[in-house]
């Protein structure tokens, strides 16, 4: 396929993004190199890395939270139970996928694996209104229990008079 554009590409950037993205590829793929717009290319690659470390931070910490919610929340575990086991499985899905995509990402994960925990641990502590001393100061889990898609922490009772 071959794209005739009349406007430079730094333009088009600014303007169609998606017909700027096609341009490039076309031009990268002909070889035309210096025909194409590297500062906003370098800027796309650069945020596509970045894009994918606040992906992997999220799901990480979203992941934590219901495995905190499985094992504390004693008051709304027996009508979500569930739904929170459907979530962790798509937390862990979505996870994988990224690591099997970028398989360097998983030094990344390991760097910020207690920080993920410590944010899931203050946002369950807000969600639920339970004292902080329920949730445990650190993991619940080391990084292969957290991934693993058959192991579930072991459930709490009693934590919040549920």
């Amino acid at each position: 396929m071959t794209i005739k554009i009349h406007q430079s590409t730094e333009t088009l950037y600014d303007q169609d993004y998606s017909l700027w993205l096609e341009t490039t590829i076309e031009k990268l793929r002909l070889g035309e190199f210096s025909q194409v717009d590297i500062d906003n290319l370098i800027e796309e690659l650069e945020s596509m890395g970045r894009s994918d470390k606040r992906a992997l931070k999220s799901l990480l910490t979203r992941l934590f939270e219901h495995l905190l919610k499985i094992a504390y929340w004693e008051s709304e575990r027996e009508y979500n139970h569930n739904k929170w086991k459907v979530e962790i499985r798509t937390f862990r899905q979505q996870i994988s996928d990224l690591l099997n995509d970028s398989p360097s990402l998983k030094n990344y994960l390991e760097s910020i694996f207690e920080e993920c925990y410590h944010r899931a641990r203050k946002n369950m502590i807000d969600l639920t209104a339970l004292s902080s001393t329920i949730f445990p100061d650190t993991p619940i889990s080391n990084i292969q229990e957290t991934l693993d898609e058959n192991w579930l922490p072991p459930i709490k009772t009693n934590v919040d008079g549920g």
